[in-house]
């Protein structure tokens, strides 16, 4: 019995977000690169113009370009860096369809999370960003203004671990889970609990301690997220039963 499978033609756009894949990694483009023209671009591909605008279409939503309408030196399209934006898209998409559980999502969170104050605390990162984005959150006055320096703290700490990968995954699950943070908190009503966790993480990374730093975390968004994530303990072989759906809380 052969093994062999039809061979699938792409589609004339596929081809061109492949060249232009080529370009970056062959040529070297870089970020705030201008790719040449629709009309130019299409009689260099020999494809139609409407399967270069679908290429840019495609490109535009996944961050890696940004198009200007109009005529002259500003107009085209050129190569920008926005990989959280598109992460965090697609995150909310996929939740949003329940291809993507919560419980999920906060297990991926715990895990980078976890590394990122680890690394933060023994590499003496800066912590200036942190410090301030604290200051702001035990000073907020409504749900949304807790949830954006939440974020804002969070997202630092990825930060600080000095991975920007890890940074972008940080910054894209907590954009996909705003909507719901928000009503959290506003449920919550009291963050004090969730105040005093933030304080311990920072005091952790402070002191340059990787394992308080993780435990720090990790008690936080059991905290922040009870009976969610299924990650369990050293000390814990039983783990966590059941998926309680939509967490009432945020952290």
């Amino acid at each position: 019995m052969s093994g062999w499978q039809p061979v699938r033609r792409t589609r004339a756009f596929e081809d061109v977000i492949a060249q232009i894949e080529r370009r970056i990694a062959d040529d070297g483009l870089r970020v705030g690169d201008r790719l040449p023209g629709e009309r130019q671009l299409a009689e260099q591909l020999r494809v139609s113009r409407s399967s270069v605008r679908e290429a840019m279409r495609v490109l535009e939503t996944l961050g890696v370009v940004s198009s200007q309408v109009g005529r002259g030196p500003d107009a085209g399209a050129f190569l920008i860096s926005r990989p959280a934006e598109a992460l965090s898209d697609l995150l909310r998409l996929h939740l949003g369809l329940s291809n993507l559980s919560l419980e999920e999502v906060v297990d991926a969170r715990l895990m980078i999370e976890k590394w990122s104050v680890s690394h933060a605390a023994v590499h003496g990162a800066d912590l200036s960003a942190l410090t301030s984005a604290l200051e702001r959150m035990d000073a907020t006055a409504t749900a949304e203004e807790f949830v954006e320096y939440d974020t804002a703290f969070h997202v630092a700490i990825a930060e600080a671990s000095g991975n920007r990968l890890t940074t972008a995954m940080m910054l894209s699950l907590r954009d996909s889970l705003r909507r719901y943070a928000v009503e959290a908190v506003e449920r919550l009503g009291d963050t004090s609990g969730l105040m005093a966790d933030h304080r311990r993480i920072h005091r952790a990374i402070a002191a340059g301690d990787a394992a308080e730093a993780s435990a720090a975390v990790e008690d936080h968004l059991r905290r922040a997220y009870p009976g969610i994530s299924r990650s369990p303990r050293a000390e814990d072989h039983e783990g966590l039963e059941g998926q309680q759906g939509r967490s009432d809380r945020i952290g």
